[in-house]
């Protein structure tokens, strides 16, 4: 099935009910075992990627990642032009929600071109490896000025079988309140949408902004791969 069917045929109600409830979803069974290998089988060529980061050297946790460069793999690149239309309407009741007058456009090249207007003009869907020991901070990726308030991750690898640990974590932050976390498990082809930095959640007094992190617990065992797709260029 390509992806674009793939992607038409998931339950966009119960996902966007997760999104406007907790930030999340999780969706099983997105990619197949071969995508995901076929994924991780590019870590090693050099030339796919602009940029390496060593996570200790920043302070950022312990694992390295790599950014894809223009033009990215073929699956990359239908993933994330098929996702964003699908996104972009709940993204934009949310800002209604908040009573923000920002609206995110209808495809992901006319998101892309506003990007670039900012001088945001460097790709960011990525791919992360973890060894044993390995875990990733609390984090918020938004590169600019410009950015859309929602991102993906694959997962490459199975749990119990490829590594232990490296459970994915969101910590929730309501004002005044103390901080939630949530714990997720997710499978081999598995994705997990997520908020890039905050929700809106309903108070008494209407709704306000919940703002969201997401880190990687450590890895006891073995080795995790994960590839993310951040829909905004980077400056």
């Amino acid at each position: 099935m390509e992806i674009k069917e793939r992607i038409d045929q998931l339950n966009w109600v119960d996902i966007t009910s997760g999104m406007d409830n907790k930030g999340y979803a999780l969706v099983k069974n997105v990619l197949t075992a071969d995508e995901c290998d076929t994924l991780t089988a590019l870590y090693p060529n050099e030339e796919l990627y602009r940029k390496t980061i060593i996570m200790e050297r920043h302070h950022y946790g312990k694992g390295e990642y790599k950014y894809f460069k223009y033009p990215l793999p073929n699956l990359i690149q239908q993933l994330r032009a098929g996702f964003y239309p699908k996104l972009a309407p709940i993204a934009n009741n949310w800002m209604q929600l908040l009573n923000k007058d920002q609206r995110f456009p209808g495809t992901l090249d006319e998101l892309l071109r506003h990007c670039h207007e900012h001088e945001q003009l460097r790709p960011t869907p990525l791919i992360l490896q973890y060894a044993k020991g390995g875990y990733n901070a609390m984090h918020q990726d938004l590169y600019g000025e410009v950015f859309f308030p929602m991102q993906l991750v694959f997962i490459l690898d199975e749990p119990g079988v490829d590594y232990e640990g490296g459970e994915f974590i969101l910590i929730e932050q309501k004002p005044r309140e103390q901080s939630r976390a949530m714990v997720l498990k997710p499978a081999k082809g598995d994705m997990l949408l997520f908020t890039t930095s905050y929700r809106p959640a309903k108070g008494s007094k209407g709704y306000h902004r919940v703002n969201m992190k997401h880190g990687i617990g450590e890895i006891t065992e073995g080795k995790r791969r994960s590839m993310g797709v951040i829909f905004h260029d980077a400056k």
